[in-house]
This record gives structure tokens, sequence and C-alpha cells, in this order.
């Protein structure tokens, strides 16, 4: 008897329970797992690295190639305006943004593809995997960003038409939206994929897509009126040209197109995380 006593009073830190609702989500649940969070990072950053020769230069060798051939094939041969922005910078600053979303996309959208095997042995919070993905990403963000610096303050002594203005102060907004957006969407398509595997086979094609329907390589002033109401919905087209207004003060950009841009994230990022947290309950069958 005394034992068994023992046992109803015992007190538990943590109780794991089932959950069954589509709502049911405790996202507070991830800040108790920051330790996982961190370990997965450090993960994730040493399995890119390894066993490769040049490590990070590849963030630097990646945008540059690419906004050489750019610069050659839009600027030069397309001729391409960029609104008075020397085509280098335009395509590069364009790069730059696209990539971190890119790989947040790319990280995120295969979630429970490539980790089937630790979620089918032990419980954690399934969402601190892609977001572990979307902070390990910020490494690369931030070596092209300062790659971007380096011919961004070489092209402003040679006297290019660059007018930065207060918008550079909500640099760290962009990146939150851009995180959030990428994780977002690539939740979304990783919970599909369990059960649809050819959307795994598309991703690739779809991002190249993405790419030219947002403003990489033109500027936003190109896209006809007709157009801009359904454009301006992809929360990317925001994002890059106000990357772009924010360093060189030259965009097409408006208010109104930031608040539809944001809405559209928010939504994106809320059904992207209830189809994940209704997935992960039963995955395990599919995958």
């Amino acid at each position: 008897m005394s034992r068994a006593k023992a046992e109803n009073e015992q007190q538990w830190d943590l109780v794991i329970k089932p959950k069954t609702g589509w709502f049911d989500i405790d996202l507070l649940e991830l800040w108790r797992y920051r330790d996982l969070i961190s370990l997965f990072i450090k993960r994730d950053f040493v399995t890119f690295y390894k066993q490769t020769i040049l490590g990070p230069l590849w963030y630097i060798i990646q945008p540059l190639f690419t906004t050489i051939v750019f610069t050659i094939i839009f600027g030069k041969v397309a001729k391409i305006p960029t609104d008075n922005i020397p085509p280098f910078l335009f395509y590069m600053s364009g790069n730059v943004v696209w990539a971190y979303f890119a790989s947040c996309l790319g990280r995120t959208s295969d979630t429970f593809n490539t980790n089937a095997a630790i979620f089918g042995k032990v419980y954690f919070p399934r969402l601190t995997v892609p977001l572990s993905g979307v902070i390990v990403n910020l490494l690369q963000f931030a070596i092209q960003f300062a790659l971007f610096l380096a011919f961004y303050f070489y092209f402003m002594m040679k006297g290019a038409p660059i007018r930065p203005n207060l918008w550079i102060l909500g640099l760290p907004v962009l990146l939150l939206q851009m995180a959030l957006f990428g994780m977002g969407t690539g939740i979304l398509i990783s919970s599909l994929t369990t059960k649809y595997k050819d959307l795994r086979f598309a991703m690739s094609f779809v991002v190249q897509l993405w790419m030219y329907a947002t403003p990489v390589v033109y500027p936003l002033s190109q896209v006809p009126d007709w157009l801009r109401p359904y454009y301006i919905l992809n929360p990317m087209v925001s994002i890059v040209e106000s990357f772009r207004y924010a360093f060189i003060g030259a965009s097409a950009i408006r208010g109104s197109d930031v608040v539809i841009s944001w809405l559209v994230t928010l939504v994106v990022l809320f059904a992207g995380i209830v189809l994940f947290s209704r997935i992960e309950k039963t995955f395990m069958d599919t995958v």
C-alpha cells in the first residue's frame, strides 16, 4: 500500500499527452526545447560542411557567379531596365534576398521525409526541426549580405545613384518575414508530400519558376498595372523591393503592398503550422 501511495503522490515536471485537435498547438513548447533547437542547428551546420573543400566559400561563389550570369544575360543581352540602378548591384541585391528564402523553403519542405527515422523513435516538438533550419540559414544570409555590402560601398564610392534611407532599420523585419514565410510555405509543402510524393520532385522546378515571378531579374516597375494586384500577393515581391528601396533608394513598392505581403505571410504560416501539427500525428503511416 505504501508503494502505491507513493506512486500516486509523484509529481511530474512534464506530462506528454496526445494531441488530437486541429488547433491543439503549444508554441511555448518550442521555448522549453530551445536546447534541442541549438543541437539541431549545430548538426545541420556540421552536416552541410562535412567533406567539403571550400566550406562557407560556396555561399560567396554561388551568388557571385549567379549575379555575373544575370548581368550578362538580362543586363547586356536582354537589356532589361533596372531603374537606373547599376545592373550588377541590382541583381546581387535580388539574389541575396532570394537565396535566403529559397534555402529556408528547401530545408523545411522535406522535414517529414528526411527526419522520419528520428521522428519515429522519440518525442519532441516537430517544429523544432524546420525552425532550426531557418535559423542556421542566417549564416548563409550574413555571408552573402557582407558580400553585397562590399560591392554596395564600391559602387557608392564610384558615384552610383545610391540613396540609402531609414528603411534600412527595417532589415530585421524583412529577415523575420522571409523566415516566417519560408518556414510556413516549407512545412505546408512538407505536410503535403507525406501523401503526395510528386511534390518532392516538383519543388526545384517550382522554386525556379517562383524566382521569375519575383522581381529578382527585373524591377517591379516593369509589371503591368492590370497584373499588379495579383502579382503583389507573392510576399517575396514586397521583400525584395523593400530591400532594394532601403539600400539603394529605387523601387516602385507601396505601403499597401507591404501590408498585403505581411497578411499573406501570416496566413501561410498559420495554415502551415496547423496542417503540420495535424499531419505529424499520423505521418509515420504514410512516409
